[in-house]
Parts: C-alpha cells; sequence; structure tokens
C-alpha cells in the first residue's frame, strides 16, 4: 500500500512535455508509480482532480539565510510552491565567519535579513552553518559559497590585491566550502569587499568550484551604467577558469537601458558557444537591497563602524554626497541617484517606523531637509539596518530575459520588515499566473521546467524537479485557473492563491491551502566526485 496517492490530476512533469491525466503514488520520500493508482492502494488519497502536478519549485536567488532559522516553517516561500531556496548570495552570508567577521556581516547586512531574536550564532564553518538546516525547515536548502566572506576572513576591508599566499587561503577556503556541501561560489561585486577583487582574483576562486561540478553566481559590478561590460567580464572569469556561469537576478535596469537586453541575450547567445550560462529573475520592475550598499566602496575600508563614522563626520559625508548625486558610484551601478525611486522598506528601530512605505525624496520634504541629509540620519540612526525598494527597472527587459531557454525564477526575496518587496512573497506565482497564463509568455510545461527541472539541474540535483517513479517527492498542486499572486507593493506580505498542495520529500506541507507545520527540509550538497 503507498502512503500518498495524488489522483485525478494532469501531470506537468518538468521535462518540458505537456501535461497529461495521471495519479502519482508516494512511498517514503520517493515517487512511487505514475499511472493509473486504485485509491484503495494508499493510505491517504488526494483528491487533485482540476489541478495541475509538478515538481516542486526551486527558488535560485534568495536572502533566506536566517530566516529560515528563525521562521523555519518559511512560509513566504513554501506558500507558493517552492521547496529549495539556494542562500548564501551576492556574496555575503553567515558563513565561513570567525569571531571578526561574523558582527561586522551581521550589521552590513541586516537589511537584507534583520537580526532576528533567538539566533545562537555558535557556527562558523559552512558545514556547521549547514546543519543548522537539516531536517529543521519546511524547505531544502542549497547554499553558496560567499566571496566577500572569504575576502573579509583574508584582507578584513582592505582595498588591494591578495599577494600569492593571501591568494592560496582564499582558495583553501573555497574548496573548504565547497567540500563541506557548498554548490557554487557567489559574489557581490558591487558591495564591500567583493568590489575589491579584480579578475585575476576571481578567476582563481572560480577555479576552486570546478572539480566539485559547482557554478559561479556573480552579481555583476553593473546592472546600470557599464552593464554590458560588467557582464562581458563574468563571461571572461568562467571561459578563464572553466566554471559554469549563472547570472543570478539577471537584468538590464537603470535610465538608459531601456530596451537593451537584446544586448545582453546576443551576449549570453555567443557565451553559450563555448560556456554552460544560465541566468534566473524576478518579475518585477522595483529592485531591493539594503540603503548603505549606494555607499562609494571607500566609506566601508573600516567595515560598518568606519561608515558610520564617516556618515557622522560633515566633510567625509559631503565627499559621499557629492560622489551619490553628482558623479555616480559603483554601488548605485554608476547612475546618478534619484531619491524619488528609493523607497525604505524596513528599519531596525521603532524610532523611525514611521518612514517605511515612503521615499527618500518624500521624507526629506515632510523634514525640509535635502534628501541626502535624510537618508544620512536613517542610515546613523538605524546603525544600517534600512532595507529599501528601488524602482529603477524596464518591463521590456525583465520579459526579454524571462524568455530564454536557460531562465530560471529567482525571487531575491528579502522578508524583513514592515513594507518588504513582494517578490518575496509573489514571484512563483506571478510566474504562473500573470506571465504564462494571463500574458500567455509561456505554456505551463515551459514555465514549470524553468522552475523545477532547470534549476535542479543547475544545482546538481539529478533527483529531482521530474515528476517520475524513484525520484524524490517534492511536489506541488495548482489550479491553472484560480492561481494568482496576492502580494502587492502596498501589501507584500499576501500568500498567492490557488496552491493547495506542497509536499517536501514526500511529506505533505501545505495541505488544502494550511501550513502543517512540518519541516521535513534537507540541504541539498553537491553529489560530485572531488580530486584528492
Amino acid at each position: 500500500m503507498h502512503d500518498i496517492v495524488l489522483k485525478g490530476g494532469m501531470v506537468v512533469d518538468g521535462t518540458g512535455s505537456p501535461p497529461f491525466p495521471a495519479d502519482l503514488a508516494i512511498d517514503g520520500d520517493h515517487i512511487a508509480a505514475l499511472g493509473r493508482i486504485p485509491a484503495r492502494a494508499a493510505r491517504r488519497t488526494i483528491d487533485v482532480g482540476g489541478l495541475l502536478i509538478a515538481p516542486g519549485f526551486v527558488d535560485m536567488h534568495t536572502h533566506s539565510d536566517l530566516a529560515l532559522l528563525a521562521q523555519p516553517t518559511a512560509e513566504p516561500k513554501l506558500m507558493q510552491g517552492v521547496v529549495t531556496e539556494v542562500i548564501g548570495q551576492d556574496g555575503l552570508s553567515y558563513a565561513p565567519v570567525d569571531d571578526v567577521t561574523l558582527p561586522a556581516i551581521r550589521t552590513q547586512i541586516s537589511g537584507w535579513n534583520g537580526d532576528p531574536d533567538g539566533v545562537d550564532y555558535n557556527w562558523r564553518t559552512a558545514a556547521q552553518f549547514l546543519d543548522r538546516f537539516h531536517g529543521k525547515t519546511s524547505v531544502n536548502v542549497a547554499f553558496l559559497v560567499p566571496h566577500g566572506n572569504v575576502r573579509m576572513l583574508v584582507l578584513g576591508q582592505e582595498d588591494r590585491r591578495p599577494d600569492a599566499q593571501e591568494l592560496e587561503t582564499m582558495r583553501g577556503l573555497v574548496r573548504q566550502g565547497m567540500a563541506e556541501g557548498a554548490v557554487g561560489l557567489s559574489t557581490g561585486l558591487s558591495y564591500t569587499p567583493a568590489s575589491h577583487a579584480d579578475r585575476e582574483e576571481l578567476v582563481a576562486l572560480c577555479e576552486e568550484v570546478v572539480p566539485f561540478s559547482g557554478f559561479f553566481a556573480p552579481h555583476t559590478r553593473s546592472y546600470g551604467k557599464g552593464v554590458m561590460a560588467a557582464y562581458d567580464e563574468m563571461f571572461d572569469v568562467c571561459e578563464r577558469s572553466g566554471a559554469a556561469l549563472h547570472l543570478t537576478h539577471c537584468q538590464v535596469s537603470f535610465s538608459g537601458n531601456e530596451g537593451r537586453a537584446s544586448d545582453l541575450i546576443e551576449r549570453i547567445d555567443r557565451a553559450s558557444l563555448t560556456l554552460d550560462v544560465t541566468a534566473d529573475s524576478y518579475c518585477y520592475i522595483a529592485g531591493s537591497t539594503y540603503l548603505a550598499a549606494f555607499l562609494p566602496t571607500w566609506a566601508w575600508h573600516e567595515g560598518p563602524n568606519g561608515v558610520i563614522d564617516r556618515l557622522s563626520d560633515d566633510a567625509c559625508a559631503e565627499r559621499v554626497r557629492h560622489e551619490l548625486e553628482e558623479v555616480g558610484t559603483s554601488g548605485f551601478h554608476g547612475a546618478l541617484i534619484d531619491w524619488s525611486t528609493i523607497r525604505v522598506g524596513s528599519v531596525g528601530s521603532e524610532r523611525n517606523a514611521a518612514c517605511v512605505g515612503s521615499t527618500i525624496q518624500e521624507l526629506a520634504e515632510r523634514r525640509g531637509v535635502p534628501p541626502f541629509e535624510e537618508a544620512r540620519r536613517l542610515l546613523i540612526e538605524e546603525n544600517l539596518n534600512v532595507n529599501v525598494l528601488t524602482f529603477v527597472g524596464h518591463e521590456d527587459n525583465i520579459r526579454m530575459i524571462m524568455r530564454l531557454p536557460q531562465h530560471m525564477a529567482g525571487s531575491d526575496g528579502i522578508m524583513v520588515g514592515d513594507l518588504p518587496h513582494p517578490r518575496a512573497w509573489g514571484t512563483f506565482a506571478r510566474y504562473l499566473a500573470h506571465y504564462a497564463r494571463d500574458e500567455g509568455l509561456f505554456r505551463w510545461e515551459e514555465v514549470v521546467r524553468k522552475m523545477t527541472s532547470l534549476p535542479h539541474r543547475r544545482l546538481g540535483q539529478f533527483d529531482r524537479g521530474v515528476l517520475r517513479p524513484r525520484m524524490l517527492a517534492d511536489i506541488v498542486a495548482f489550479d491553472p485557473k484560480l492561481v494568482r499572486d496576492t502580494a502587492t507593493y502596498e501589501h507584500p506580505k499576501q500568500h498567492p492563491e490557488g496552491i493547495p498542495y506542497v509536499l517536501v520529500n514526500g511529506v505533505v506541507v501545505k495541505d488544502d491551502g494550511s501550513h502543517t507545520g512540518a519541516t521535513p527540509g534537507r540541504v541539498l550538497r553537491s553529489h560530485a566526485e572531488v580530486r584528492s
């Protein structure tokens, strides 16, 4: 007798094949059978008539590194059918660390992840960090070694090249992280300290992921001014290192880049002749990050405390303002900052809670001060814990990039604060409802493949992502007529509709629309043989 039978649905198996009618049986954590299965042959039969049955979705870009520890049920993602989250993004995460780097990283990226109570930060290595997730969350977790952590452990915040011994130490840290379970290497080249790295450093570190069949996931140096040169650099790094390339939160944004996605697609097509290139993106025009990320790199030379000191000094603050508003910084992708496009999504204290939901421009006008002075005040008073939304994207570029055959879905979801970006709650339902069903950009089998088998192949997980016997039972059932995202910029923390069932490793975690509280998630590690 089977444990569970999903009966009466249409199967979208993840391979790109059209939907077909079939029942699906589950024994333990595996799919046992696919076809016509008697209802009496199961301990539990779930009627999924009228629903599409697909492999569970993979979020290729998340900032759930702390959220999954503080809220292991992962409801923002699980409720939209996401069963796997890839953390360690943009070159900054919580492992590997030491006693010096951990508090600095916690402060620097608190605008991404908050700093939740009740988290015991007693890990130091990637292996120790990943042990916190296995069997303790509702979703599976895959991890990228963060380049910024590696650089900080060896060079601190110094803006210089590593010497030969330092570079070898950095290579060893990447190699150790891969051996401990990471699936690749991430970087954030507009964030310090990764922004200090030159191309030779990136090539050397990417070489360390190759023996593990890992991949390189760069946040490039720019998505605005110089965007194509930034992508060209990543193609060159992977050509020289031999690493597979995954262009995470792939975009062409900011004023002056309207309609330029076609230039990027041409470059990807050329690079794909010799490189293994994939990409992910979210389907919203706004981005989101921590406000201090926009500051010039020199302001970060002494870490977060140095940023506060420089902002508190009037002469230094004026230099920062000049570069932001009149020159352009790498943190704001070479563009001159337009404070009317920067909306506060969260702050770390109640002191400035009333600022959430307003743009920096609006806040400045209320207080009768220049916009930079308002941003400066917020950063100082909140100890840098300010998350913002940036309305700098272009819908035409977004649509062109998502049509790439090697494109996957990634929310880049940030879940902290009162008014975060809706993409953490809505990305996957939005792809299904708005772009596939309503706009007709994809057939069901196309959009499902982008969310399932394609990302699992990128992650090196060949026992997931396709519905067939002996594959692990990560499964989502959704109503093709009723599925829709409900999260908006005004009300972001709203779960989608029309996704009644989600199973993770054979366990029903979303049951008839409600979260069961189960935490069967696993850490998905590279299975590649490594060199001795």
